[in-house]
């Protein structure tokens, strides 16, 4: 059997669903994958790896390693090591991102790009798999070259070279034909590179977006709906993923109570408990979004922060999903009964483990409540699974086909970008009755939430600060009651026995009668931090929510000067943005105070709903906080290109952040009278040089 290594990387399970599809497909093609994740290194050695090594590694935050992958890279990064340590190893790699990110797949990359600095070579082009337009679209092409790949590659070994000319090469290999170019990005540079690309690219991609929504406009027109599939689908033949071999043997067992705790689910970082101490909400009643501060005693712990770190907050699934997942399983009774979980003795699945995010006999309601992510949206292979336990041919078909290659735009609309959960699908197909080892198989973990701190330790040194946004948004199924996001909905019912209205925050009382405590975990550090540098000016860009780190910043600032009169400080120039002044202006006296006392040097405001300019305005009002940056773009161009500034951005991925880069681009190409891509180049080295940071989410 010819072997090779097959690692993953992950933070959700995306990668290691992967990586254990390229394991159940490389046997019927002749090959057997050694299959690990990156983190279990004592189960192989890339310093005497002989065979062809497969990587499928995944991006999180703003474009950091996952967890899983942080001491792998920390050890190939050791500046010791020689430029042929892995000048042996041929490998091909897969990475997993997306683009409404900066740092798109640089997970992937980062690993890239070190593994050919040590002399690794590619037997096999790699793959950047966008999770924006949907990853299959380079997945699934993806491994499908890769068997061809791995021919060649075993060939070349036994001297072979005589059949190259007939067989694809691995450059050559099949998936640049079956899938756009931009969408593979397959040379792995550096970001300046790419960057050139970037245009042509975003307009592909909004082409196919485009040609995609107005399919599903013409669909829309005949009423295909989750449940209900047109022709020409509803008539074709289908190819569907083969059916995942399970690998779990669940009992319940009654047993005694006992107390569980969330502390007990494995975690990288350490947990600490916490009480919050305090929750103000920033808005007025009828904003259109609900924005709480929160205010965390943490002076029992050890646990440093700085302004512009962000940590975790570790949260449950909500109570009532949880019940009604236990109804429609009709599992309420077995509730408190322990989840003993086995591996089958007779699983066809290679290297089958217990999911580690399942602490050994837990009770049932405890695993669903804090260890497995119910909201998160099924994958392909989980729909193909609940299609084989679902009774009514009508339904078993419809799930056939969004999990077909056929049903590929289905699956989109349907499924991925309309959010659809579990739930909603056990609702919506009511003679499907999984068994419970299905959902351990196939859910992911849990993950915790993070969010930036939103306060300086100089001026609250035993408190920690956050804001958020009650994220609502309506479900996919009859329920009528709107569903919050998973940890905003949960802190804004813990707290609302105690929620003070809008006051001026840093004045507000401290203190709960009873504390609710909640736990809270550290993440790796970052650089979105304020320069070494006091003196080199600051331009802060954060809208709505992403305002939060720079006020830490500015009670940072503000410390420093009292401290140290005699120091020179920089401008700092904050662009904040709102709907409307008076309903959602965050941080509204706190803002107004730095700019008094002349620690803020230019506020800048945008209302994007209001009609009414400001009074010190004349000229009509800055709708987005990108306009208010058009207004001075000679400033901006000056502190980044001449004065050595840093300019921070914290908000949304989506349009926000992306609209703001755009018109970086204008600015430098205006004001520095260079062209579009001249001042693209600049922009990514300002990134490189650490000096354009940004906090973005989706």
């Amino acid at each position: 059997m010819r072997r090779f290594l097959l690692l993953y990387a992950t933070q959700r399970g995306q990668a290691k669903a992967i990586a254990e599809e390229i394991s159940e497909q490389a046997v019927s093609h002749g090959f057997s994958a050694d299959l690990h994740c990156i983190s279990d290194s004592e189960k192989y050695d890339l310093k005497t790896e002989t065979g062809p090594l497969v990587m499928v590694v995944s991006t999180t935050g703003t474009g950091e390693p996952p967890d899983t992958a942080r001491k792998f890279v920390k050890e190939i990064h050791d500046k010791t090591l020689p430029t042929d340590f892995f000048a042996h190893l041929r490998y091909g790699l897969l990475g997993l991102g997306d683009s409404e990110y900066t740092y798109f797949c640089n997970g992937g990359k980062v690993i890239d790009k070190r593994l050919q600095e040590l002399g690794a070579q590619h037997f096999y082009n790699t793959g950047h798999a966008d999770d924006c337009v949907g990853l299959e679209l380079v997945v699934e092409p993806w491994i499908d070259g890769l068997w061809a790949a791995l021919t060649e590659h075993f060939k070349s070994l036994r001297g072979q070279e005589d059949m190259s000319d007939t067989l694809p090469r691995a450059s050559d290999a099949p998936l640049s034909m079956a899938v756009k170019p931009e969408l593979l990005h397959v040379q792995s540079q550096v970001e300046l590179l790419r960057l050139e690309d970037v245009e042509k690219r975003d307009s592909e991609l909004r082409e196919q977006n485009e040609t995609n929504r107005s399919q599903a406009g013409r669909i829309e027109d005949f009423d295909s709906s989750l449940v209900h599939s047109l022709p020409p689908l509803s008539q074709s033949s289908l190819s569907i993923p083969a059916m995942p071999p399970e690998y779990l043997e669940v009992h319940l067992q009654e047993s005694p109570g006992q107390e569980e705790n969330q502390a007990s689910v494995a975690s990288v970082d350490p947990i600490f408990q916490v009480p919050i101490s305090k929750a103000v909400q920033l808005t007025t009643n009828d904003a259109i979004k609900t924005t709480l501060l929160l205010e965390l005693d943490i002076s029992k712990i050890e646990f440093s922060h700085q302004p512009g770190d962000a940590f975790n907050v570790i949260c449950p699934n909500s109570d009532s999903e949880v019940e009604n997942l236990l109804q429609r399983l009709q599992l309420a009774d077995k509730r408190d009964h322990h989840v003993i979980l086995k591996i089958k003795t007779d699983t066809k699945k290679k290297g089958a483990a217990l999911p580690q995010h399942v602490p050994e006999g837990s009770s049932l309601q405890f695993i669903l409540t804090w260890c497995l992510e119910i909201r998160a949206v099924p994958k392909k292979a989980f729909l193909r699974a609940l299609a084989d336990y679902t009774s009514s041919a009508t339904e078993k078909r419809r799930l056939q086909e969004l999990c077909s290659k056929q049903g590929a735009a289905d699956y989109n609309r349907f499924i991925r970008d309309a959010s659809v959960c579990l739930l909603d699908l056990l609702l919506t197909f009511p003679s499907c009755q999984p068994p419970l080892s299905l959902l351990l198989e196939h859910l992911p973990k849990l993950q915790p939430r993070p969010y930036s701190c939103a306060s300086s330790s100089l001026r609250h040194p035993d408190k920690l600060h956050f804001v958020f946004n009650i994220i609502e948004f309506l479900s996919n199924t009859t329920a009528a009651l709107p569903r919050r996001g998973v940890c905003t909905g949960w802190l804004a019912t813990l707290v609302a026995p105690f929620l003070q209205p809008n006051t001026d925050v840093s004045n507000s009382e401290s203190g709960a009668a009873l504390a609710p405590e909640i736990s809270i975990s550290p993440r790796a550090t970052n650089s979105f931090h304020l320069p070494d540098d006091p003196s080199v000016p600051v331009i802060m860009v954060g809208p709505g929510t992403g305002v939060a780190p720079f006020v830490g910043f500015l009670q940072h600032r503000e410390k420093l000067q009292e401290q140290r009169p005699e120091e020179t400080f920089g401008a700092m120039w904050l662009f904040f943005g709102c709907r409307h002044k008076n309903r959602d202006y965050l941080f509204r006296e706190e803002l107004r105070h730095f700019l008094k006392t002349g620690v803020l040097t230019h506020l800048k405001v945008s209302f994007s709903r209001d009609a009414v300019p400001e009074e010190e305005e004349e000229e009509a009002p800055a709708k987005y906080v990108q306009d208010n940056l058009q207004r001075h773009s000679q400033q901006v161009a000056r502190i980044l290109l001449q004065e050595n500034g840093y300019i921070y951005v914290c908000g949304d991925a989506k349009n926000m952040a992306k609209d703001v880069n755009d018109t970086l681009v204008e600015i430098i190409s205006k004001e520095a009278g260079v062209d579009k891509l001249e001042a693209m180049k600049t922009l990514a080295t300002l990134k490189q040089e650490k000096r354009y940071l940004q906090d973005i989410w989706s």
